[in-house]
């Protein structure tokens, strides 16, 4: 069949085998020229000893991925991935991530590293008891927990209760400019506020709770290394988002995940280990396309960023949270609420400044000087396996194929 990107209301429906596939390898050897210090404003890794074994919980696409790779191909760990995927059939395309797995798994086996994956639902029993067999037979003990679940949705594991999130405000209701990147209309977003019940079920969807289960179960099976860390990733953003983001219902699950940090950090003290939350830069995911407000943001943001020479994607930052924050042979630095800051050239002065600015200033008519919307649907599509160079998307291919 012949793959097209197929877009509904801001989601894509498909996605390329091929460009995928090279969407991963590309981050691979952009991960590969870094170690070799071949990346303008990336050093060499200083840290003598990477983690050996990496378990990434969400690491099929975006943070997860790209931490997957740094860790292999920078750190050398053998790695597993936890996701839920579906597969391709005859007619049918696989999601992102099955196809990005199918990629980074053949480049990490033929590189001699270990590589393996869990297809379901992470928030299940049955796949954690999966995954703790399939690390207790294969891989020894684990260095490394990241944690990097995106889902709007949580199945309770214990009664089976159906928890849905919503990204609403939690104080009356929110108005501010929004826009459709791929129709490049501006409108006003308007959101009423969250239930308390709709924030509860927030906070259980995207909170710390399975993150905790998670460390919990690995530690209480034995499966945890001494001096291992764990992390989990977070966003806090510039105050125009506030009351749909940090200060709203996914905010209350953002706070949920520090105190979850704080709290697995005793628990990993027997192991001489300490959990932390990692707060990332704004950057254009599946997720992130269809949030009110944030689109207009991050493309006023990739503006600024990309003329002062400051943007990064995903594999920049995981490759900075390695080699920079959490093996470097030093403390890890640290903000004043103990978390790993890598927003912090989108959250520099200078950078928000200009930001505040376009944003009182940006109408329809100057829409196109004063946000990157053609870089935000590139950076869309290409994590869709679409747009890469290389790749002839006339080809009629099998939606099956890996290679």
């Amino acid at each position: 069949m012949i793959v097209k990107q197929k877009i509904m209301r801001s989601v894509s429906l498909t996605a390329h085998p091929l460009g995928c596939a090279r969407d991963t390898c590309d981050q691979i050897d952009w991960a590969e020229a870094a170690k070799e210090g071949r990346i303008p404003g990336y050093d060499k890794p200083a840290a003598a000893q990477f983690p050996a074994n990496v378990l990434v919980i969400g690491g099929s696409t975006g943070y997860g991925l790209a931490t997957r790779i740094v860790s292999s191909f920078v750190g050398g760990a053998d790695t597993i991935n936890v996701s839920f995927e579906r597969e391709p059939k005859e007619n049918k395309t696989a999601t992102p991530g099955w196809y990005n797995t199918m990629a980074f798994e053949r480049r990490a086996v033929q590189a001699g590293r270990k590589a393996a994956s869990v297809f379901g639902d992470a928030f299940s029993h049955a796949i954690k008891e999966e995954t703790l067999e399939l690390i207790r037979k294969e891989f020894g003990k684990i260095d490394l927990v990241v944690y990097s679940l995106a889902s709007p949705v949580r199945v309770d594991p214990d009664d089976g209760t159906v928890y849905r999130s919503v990204i609403k405000p939690v104080s009356g209701t929110y108005r501010a400019k929004s826009i459709d990147p791929f129709s490049e209309k501006m409108t006003y977003a308007e959101v009423e506020a969250a239930t308390e019940e709709q924030v509860a079920e927030t906070v259980k969807v995207m909170g710390g709770e399975d993150w905790k289960l998670w460390i919990s179960s690995l530690a209480a099976h034995g499966l945890l290394a001494e001096h291992c860390k764990t992390v989990a990733f977070s966003y806090i953003g510039p105050e125009v988002t506030f009351p749909i983001y940090r200060e709203g219902s996914i905010g209350r699950a953002k706070e949920h995940l520090e105190r979850t940090a704080a709290e697995l950090s005793v628990l990993l003290q027997q192991f001489d280990g300490t959990a932390y939350v990692s707060v990332n830069k704004a950057l254009v995911t599946r997720a992130s396309s269809v949030i009110p407000v944030v689109p207009l943001y991050i493309t006023i943001l990739y503006r600024i960023m990309k003329d002062m020479d400051l943007h990064e994607g995903c594999i920049e930052q995981m490759y900075r949270m390695m080699t920079q924050r959490l093996y470097t042979g030093d403390p890890v630095p640290v903000d004043a609420a103990g978390r790993i800051r890598l927003d912090d050239w989108e959250m520099r002065e200078d950078v928000q400044q200009q930001v505040e600015a376009a944003w009182e200033e940006i109408d329809q008519e100057n829409l196109l000087q004063l946000a990157d919307l053609e870089g935000f649907r590139k950076e869309y599509a290409q994590i869709h396996g679409f747009g890469l160079a290389g790749i002839d998307y006339s080809r009629d291919v099998d939606p099956r194929m890996i290679d």
